[in-house]
């Protein structure tokens, strides 16, 4: 392991800057969801199918826009792409908290179409900041900092619930999300190579490489040239992402369905687990005790994704996310805030781990004129997973207990990896040039 490699990156100002602006983005979204929750069941005294209704609804949302809001970084520019999401989130997440239930899911959804695509810029931005040998550990430590936002902003938004309003909490969202992304419009990280603050591209003899336009040649980023030939025949949307091209190598396809299915699945149980934490604390009365089973739940998940950070060989995202799915299911066990934190730590160790390596993957495969398009593919499978977690979980626990809503959602993503697994083998054993 290579722990180095950690300060090397963190000592380049723009690097740094990228990250502490994206840990101040991230905060008030990581809050969002345990306050739509309480907001639904507290204030508006109705149940977890219905909060986790709302949430499915938002997350739909941002799955539906985040393509496009990548695209849009992808041509305009990263600036001209970000105004519409300060706006829309002041306004929504203002007005809100204000409705009654059905109005409350439109608002969610218009957010949602407008959310600030904090994720797929940052992890556009470190994909030209950073070498293809430093992608890992860059990615690992945007995770990293993504669970220090996730072990403050759920217990913040617990506190502002319980001791203050959850309408009050909404509109704090609101109000620091347009804040955090004037900030990101403020320093403009780079999207493109050739960008101040980019590295520029090299081959394997450390020779800077000049971007191509266009054609199979282009070496402007390390995906594999068969990914690069499928960007080149003038196919639009997502098979052209995917570089389904008549004649043209499917393992290709293949490779990045597989991590939009990672991302699905890693999405709907890290929501479901959300749901599940709130309401078993809540069943034992300990609703306040939020904070620290997700300070447990995250700080595990960053160790996790330092630890990955610096391995020298990367680990399957599918093999990754099965054994958070089934680490999971014993969440269902918890009977106070003590053992549910505990309980925590083994599935919440690979939770950075298996986002990391699915956002690798994507770097790897998909060229760099593409990338903001492919992140915002990503995290719209992240989201659509979210948006199915969430009711599905919290159907469960209104049907069941809170108990089953661990048990249904680690279930659901064990048999998602088992069946992407077989999937796999199959192919390969069809044919052995194929990779998964």
């Amino acid at each position: 392991m290579d722990f180095a490699q950690y300060g090397h990156l963190w000592r380049r100002k723009e690097v740094r800057r990228l990250l502490l602006v994206a840990m101040v983005a991230r905060l008030p979204h990581s809050a969002a969801g345990v306050l739509l929750t309480l907001h639904v069941v507290q204030t508006l005294g109705l149940g977890y199918a219905a909060a986790g209704a709302v949430a499915a609804v938002l997350t739909i949302g941002i799955a539906l826009g985040a393509p496009w809001r990548g695209r849009r970084v992808d041509t305009v520019g990263l600036r001209p792409a970000l105004i519409p999401s300060i706006v829309a989130e002041a306004v929504v997440w203002g007005v809100a908290p204000h409705l009654d239930y059905p109005w409350l899911l439109v608002a969610a959804l218009v957010g949602g179409l407008f959310a600030l695509p904090v994720f797929s810029v940052v992890r556009q931005s470190l994909g030209v900041m950073t070498h293809a040998g430093q992608r890992r550990t860059a990615f690992a430590l945007d995770s990293i900092c993504t669970e220090v936002t996730f072990m403050v902003g759920p217990a913040l938004a617990a506190f502002v619930a319980v001791d203050v309003s959850t309408v009050w909490g909404l509109m704090g969202v609101g109000a620091s999300a347009a804040l955090a992304g004037l900030a990101l419009l403020w320093f403009n990280p780079p999207t493109r190579t050739g960008q101040p603050g980019a590295v520029p591209v090299t081959d394997a003899d450390g020779a800077e490489l000049v971007e191509v336009a266009s054609g199979p040649e282009s070496a402007e980023s390390p995906a594999p040239t068969e990914v690069a030939a499928g960007q080149a025949d003038g196919a639009s949307g997502l098979r052209r992402l995917l570089g389904r091209v008549p004649g043209g190598p499917a393992w290709a396809g293949v490779a990045v369905i597989v991590v939009m299915a990672v991302a699905f699945g890693a999405g709907m149980v890290l929501s479901g687990t959300d749901v599940g934490i709130v309401a078993i604390l809540r069943e034992h009365g300990e609703g306040g005790q939020l904070g620290v089973v997700f300070f447990f739940w995250c700080f595990a998940s960053l160790v996790g994704g330092l630890l990955y950070g610096a391995m020298h060989r990367p680990i399957s995202p599918l093999v990754l996310l099965m054994a958070m799915s089934v680490l999971t299911i014993p969440m269902g066990l918890a009977h106070d805030t003590l053992t549910l934190s505990l309980l925590s730590v083994l599935p919440g160790l690979l939770c950075a781990p298996t986002l990391s390596a699915a956002s690798e993957r994507v770097a790897e495969l998909v060229p760099e004129r593409r990338r903001g398009e492919a992140m915002g593919w990503y995290g719209s499978a992240l989201t659509a997973g979210t948006a199915l977690g969430s009711p599905l979980t919290g159907t469960m626990i209104d049907t069941v207990g809170p108990w089953s809503g661990f048990v249904g959602i680690g279930a659901a993503g064990t048999l998602l990896c088992l069946g992407g697994i077989v999937a796999q083998s199959a192919r390969r054993r069809r044919s052995p040039q194929s990779v998964g």
